[in-house]
């Protein structure tokens, strides 16, 4: 299938600002969550350096508890989040901002100690030390994104359902590395 050049999910080349663009973010959602956050960190392609990306800053909020969720969405959305009610909310319940696609930022929400905490933070470093399984999974996100539309949320979760098998193997392999290091 062929996406047409308006509805594409963008690649774009890393930016040396991404980090600062995190930065930024992770001082108001700090601010906005007070001691509900135990930790904040940049996880996704965008914290990666070299590695391109969708120019979404992705960042993991870890929480001691993750029901009721109404104080997390009322807090976020002070700060222009948007929760998506999704099966995967018991786990890992995800905001982004702006409202409307394109996004710039997305969240997702795990418990401190969790093996999803975990998870996501050693593919992160898995990518940081493997520069030549970071340039695969960035051919791979770029043939995707040739092939998947950015027109609906159900699209645009294709795409990322997509590179879960991918993303699944990396990470045992990280986890087998014993990463991330940091937790």
């Amino acid at each position: 299938m062929t996406v047409g050049t308006n509805e594409r999910l963008e690649i774009a080349s890393y930016n040396p600002n991404w980090p600062n663009a995190f930065a930024a973010e992770r001082s108001r959602l700090g601010d906005v969550l007070g001691d509900l956050a135990l930790r904040i960190d940049h996880h996704g392609s965008t914290a990666v350096p070299g590695l391109a990306a969708k120019p979404i800053i992705d960042i993991q909020v870890s929480v001691r508890y993750l029901t009721p969720l109404d104080d997390y969405v009322r807090r976020l959305a002070l700060i222009d989040y948007l929760h998506v009610p999704h099966p995967d909310d018991a786990v890992c319940p995800f905001f982004h901002r702006p409202t409307d696609w394109p996004h710039t930022h997305h969240v997702h929400l795990v418990l401190g100690g969790s093996v999803e905490e975990r998870r996501t933070l050693a593919f992160r470093d898995y990518l940081r030390k493997h520069p030549s399984v970071a340039r695969e999974y960035e051919e791979l996100k770029r043939w995707l994104a040739s092939t998947h539309s950015a027109a609906t949320f159900a699209e645009r979760q294709a795409y990322a359902d997509s590179k879960t098998d991918f993303v699944s193997r990396v990470t045992e392999s990280a986890l087998r590395e014993h990463l991330p290091l940091d937790l």
